[in-house]
């Protein structure tokens, strides 16, 4: 999604998620009735689904996440040496969703809020659906959590610096590509 880009105007993913599923709660807690919320998108890593049920999403949009397996109708392309499948989101021009963005009468779309790109490939769904949720499972045990409405009703959010990513990460050493090796 390129609506900040556009229009400059929107919210941060886990922001947005944040707020809203406290103003549901809110209104749970008057009314009695529970409004499901979705994470609309930013799923890049597997732990990022841990991350928006954490948040308060009871579900989420994950169309990146399944653009990458073979079971997706696009098209697999070798870029630079690297298996990529093509992936554009729905608000842009080869989604053909313009009529969600209509302003009232074009028959088109009168500017993008999606991009047209590529997601690195990442085989076969069956192969890789049971290594994600095993991922979810595996981070909400970690935080010693055993169902998603504890880890939804105890998670601790820790905004953390970029720094602190790549401290978290292996850094300052070449890793080996274990696929290349026979």
């Amino acid at each position: 999604c390129i609506t900040r880009e556009q229009k400059g105007i929107g919210r941060g993913q886990a922001t947005a998620l944040i707020e809203v599923a406290k103003a549901r709660d809110e209104y749970f807690n008057e009314t009695g009735i529970y409004v499901p919320i979705c994470s609309d998108g930013g799923t890049v890593h597997d732990y990022h689904i841990t991350l928006a049920l954490a948040m308060g999403a009871d579900f989420l949009m994950l169309g990146r996440y399944f653009a990458r397996f073979d079971e997706s109708p696009t098209k697999k392309v070798n870029i630079n040496g690297n298996y990529m499948k093509e992936y554009w989101g729905e608000g842009s021009t080869r989604a053909k969703n313009w009529q969600r963005y209509d302003l009232g009468g074009d028959e088109k779309l009168s500017f993008e809020e999606g991009v047209d790109s590529f997601v690195p490939y990442a085989g076969s769904l069956e192969d890789n659906v049971g290594l994600s949720l095993s991922i979810v499972r595996s981070t909400m045990c970690n935080c010693g959590f055993l169902t998603i409405s504890e880890l939804q009703k105890n998670a601790k959010i820790t905004l953390v610096s970029s720094t602190s990513i790549v401290e978290g990460s292996a850094h300052d050493v070449l890793l080996k590509d274990s696929r290349q090796i026979l």
